[in-house]
């Protein structure tokens, strides 16, 4: 996977470091250029646009929405001139935008969102999916453990002591990152019983009008 690579929008959402409804409010508004989106049913964003979907919403306490787009459009143009395919590494022209006497350095939302990629990534690489497994059902790799079943014990504010009691093969780390692909990739259908719950309270997804694509 590249700094290019398509991601959707619960995806985008997770390297991004905003909520789902802002990465639909940012296709929407047309905060990234052209090149970084998809539109249509499935909806794209580039994962390279993530740390400018960071920026303009991190960004918006401090700058006008004008700004904030301005600034895009100068780092967009930067990354289309680059002569490989960009990645979160500096471009020959920085991360600074400078506009008469304002400043805009977008090192911190570039520095944030690789992260938040590099770790996406290890969670990607944690969990396997096969039709001789649980019917194809994500799980940790290498074990029949529903990687939603953890996230949704996790989600739920189960004690760690509780969730390592019924997954004692998972570790701390493994059990985050668990917790984050099912974040960028939620599990379709109705939600399964999960049996450490105990009947706690579900918790409902928030539905979002789409603005279709003109």
């Amino acid at each position: 996977m590249t700094a290019m690579e398509m991601l959707r929008p619960t995806e985008a959402a997770v390297v991004s470091g905003v909520g789902l409804r802002e990465v639909h409010h940012a296709i929407d508004r047309g905060v990234l250029p052209d090149e970084l989106v998809r539109l249509g049913e499935e909806r794209r964003v580039s994962a390279i646009g993530c740390p400018l979907i960071a920026f303009y919403y991190g960004s918006a306490k401090r700058l006008t929405a004008e700004e904030r787009l301005s600034a895009i459009r100068v780092v967009g143009r930067r990354i289309r001139a680059e002569p490989a395919e960009p990645d979160f590494a500096r471009p020959a022209q920085g991360w600074v935008v400078r506009d008469g006497f304002l400043q805009i350095d977008f090192e911190p939302f570039i520095t944030g969102a690789a992260e938040r990629w590099e770790r996406y990534r290890r969670a990607l690489a944690l969990v396997s999916s096969s039709p001789s497994v649980l019917s194809g059902t994500p799980v940790i790799a290498g074990t029949r453990i529903p990687v939603h079943d953890v996230a949704a014990s996790v989600a739920a504010g189960q004690p760690s002591e509780r969730i390592h009691a019924a997954y004692p093969g998972l570790d701390d780390e493994r059990i985050a990152l668990a917790a984050l692909y099912a974040a960028a990739n939620p599990r379709q259908g109705r939600p399964r019983a999960n049996p450490i719950l105990d009947g706690a309270g579900l918790v409902s997804e928030e539905r979002i009008t789409r603005r279709k694509a003109g």
